[in-house]
């Protein structure tokens, strides 16, 4: 596997990082009380654009795919919507390396998959389906029935589109505190508006599109945060090359 370097510019600056070092002690704050933590992990092109051709692939380099994972490892569940999955062939099995280093933590080898989904078809021929050592969880809409995918818990919720809040206490009622969403914007947008994100993971590559694609997170009627911008508080700042990663906390978690 290549070793990517990264420069840390804010806090501590330092040159010249071994990607993987300078991610090892990423943890995670105390949950909210009531719900499990939810971060977001997206890319963006320079003009905010989330979406080359309808995928997220092409927007960033290789070391943003390296980060992709190493983000994964503190979380309980990796989840999308089902729109990422049709798109991107979405999966969230981490390499056997990342896995040993979860287990050394005391926390399962592989984050539980998770799918949201409403009450259209879903397709069952993905990747994400095809491995036997990850827990997955597809959560669908209330609706027309359909079969439970073998080694896949179905979770069918009361509305066509299941809810944020529902998700998050179905998940906590299975032992999981901690979600790390991955896409798409439509997704985002839904736990952006019933106040459910806690921290945003952006990488921002070095491309510009000049399309009408969406931005990372899909525009919310009558946005509860239009006339309030919801503030978020800077954690951590990394340049690869000519991209940048960025963390930012949204509001005080915690005590």
């Amino acid at each position: 596997m290549p070793a990517f370097r990264v420069d840390r510019l804010w806090p501590d600056p330092a040159p010249d990082l071994d990607l993987d070092e300078a991610f090892a002690d990423f943890a995670l704050p105390p949950a909210p009380v009531g719900r499990p933590f939810v971060g977001v992990n997206m890319v963006t092109s320079i003009d905010g654009r989330a979406q080359l051709g309808g995928r997220a692939e092409g927007l960033s380099g290789r070391a943003d795919r390296r980060l992709l994972q190493l983000l994964r490892v503190p979380y309980d569940a990796v989840g999308s919507g089902v729109g990422t999955l049709r798109a991107d062939d979405f999966y969230s099995h981490l390499p056997a390396d990342l896995a040993a280093r979860r287990v050394a933590a005391g926390r399962s080898p592989q984050p539980t998959a998770v799918v949201i989904a409403g009450t259209g078809a879903v397709p069952t021929d993905r990747r994400w389906f095809s491995y036997p050592d990850q827990p997955r969880i597809l959560v669908v809409g209330g609706g027309p029935a359909m079969g439970e995918p073998a080694g896949t818990e179905l979770l069918v919720a009361p509305t066509d589109t299941p809810e944020p809040g529902w998700i998050l206490d179905s998940l906590a009622e299975r032992g999981i505190h901690s979600l790390l969403l991955e896409g798409g914007p439509t997704t985002n947008a839904a736990f952006l508006a019933a106040d459910a994100i806690d921290e945003l993971y952006w990488t921002i590559g070095a491309r510009l599109l000049g399309t009408d694609a969406l931005p990372m997170i899909a525009p919310i009627p009558n946005s509860p945060w239009a006339d309030h911008p919801r503030e978020a508080q800077l954690v951590s700042l990394h340049r690869s090359g000519d991209e940048l990663f960025l963390r930012y906390r949204l509001g005080r978690i915690g005590p």
